[in-house]
């Protein structure tokens, strides 16, 4: 599943959408694909049973009596209903509409809101492995998945956390999912796995934060709920393997007068200057355009900028965006919720 995700920003007349990425193995973010866990334990009936499942058309019969069991008085078997669920969506796409239509959702979403972290996590993936179907994502929202999602974002395991952003990312690619999600709470929970989890939560909440954002309500979430620290903290660290992430998501935030300030109040302008110095072709763009935007309507942010030594560099950097051909890309457009 491939998505491209463009910066655009416009100076001088000249629009930058041409610095774009997409969803390969060395894109800025992470494609936010089912869930990454490996298989579980289970009975040898069982295993047979879900790998017979995966591998054939009797998947019909056992997705309804997983459904079933999903509301069992028992949490065994609520557990290992879920854990079959969401194996069988992330090996068989066309699992995913059979389990929604059976009627897991909703069973599923109170998973969420259970106090055992494993139902939980179970609940959570499963979740995410249904959102992968464009046709389950209107389903999910209306059924009241975001706020349960959102609770798991705070107090689930640090997988189910993962997880939890991932789905709430896919629920974003419906518009109107985004500033139910902002509303929700989501966005500090996001933040603080940005700045507090691993890798892997690193990755996804850049990923979610950067749909997310693109509602200018919460971008002010983002920046208020202190975001830039943690983004110019990620984008210093080369090592890290988040520069690019971190300035597409900086990037979006940058049309916004507090997140510039806050930006320079964390020291993001020698960060900049350093990445245009030594980066990577498209760390370089990206740190051009934030730059752009940040001296566009401030004198004094302009001097600190030259005052860093970053007038060669960014000069270099800009003709060579300059020499570039014209996008033809008439549906690269700003963002239009500003």
């Amino acid at each position: 599943m491939d998505t491209q995700i463009q910066a655009n920003y416009n100076y001088m007349g000249r629009n930058f959408s041409n610095i774009s990425l997409t969803n390969d193995d060395s894109a800025a973010f992470s494609d936010c694909n089912s869930d990454r866990s490996g298989e579980f334990p289970t009975t040898s009936a069982q295993s047979k049973r879900l790998v017979l499942a995966c591998a054939t058309e009797m998947s019909d019969d056992l997705i309804q009596q997983l459904v079933t069991d999903l509301e069992s008085d028992s949490i065994e078997d609520q557990k290992q209903a879920a854990m079959e669920l969401r194996l069988l969506a992330k090996n068989r796409p066309e699992n995913r509409v059979k389990i929604a239509r059976a009627g897991a959702i909703r069973p599923l979403i109170s998973l969420i809101s259970s106090s055992d972290p494993q139902l939980q996590e179970h609940g959570v993936t499963a979740i995410l492995n249904l959102s992968l179907c464009d046709e389950n994502k209107e389903l999910l929202a209306s059924s009241g998945a975001i706020r349960p999602l959102v609770r798991a974002l705070k107090v689930g395991t640090p997988t189910g956390k993962e997880n939890a952003a991932c789905a709430l990312l896919r629920l974003s690619q419906l518009e109107e999912n985004k500033t139910a999600i902002g509303r929700s709470g989501a966005i500090p929970l996001l933040v603080d796995l940005l700045e507090t989890g691993n890798f892997r939560g690193k990755k996804d909440a850049s990923t979610a934060l950067y749909s997310l954002c693109s509602v200018k309500e919460n971008k002010i979430r983002a920046v208020q709920a202190g975001i830039m620290k943690p983004l110019v903290e990620l984008m210093a660290d080369f090592e890290s393997n988040m520069v690019d992430k971190s300035a597409f998501v900086m990037s979006v935030l940058a049309s916004l007068p507090e997140a510039r300030a806050a930006l320079v109040e964390e020291g993001g302008i020698p960060v900049l200057v350093e990445i245009i110095e030594v980066g990577s072709q498209r760390q370089k763009e990206i740190a051009v355009v934030i730059l752009l935007q940040l001296c566009d309507d401030s004198v004094v942010y302009r001097t600190m900028v030259a005052r860093e030594g970053a007038i060669p560099p960014l000069a270099e950097a800009l003709i060579e965006l300059l020499r570039r051909p014209r996008s033809g890309n008439a549906a690269a457009t700003s963002d239009s919720s500003e």
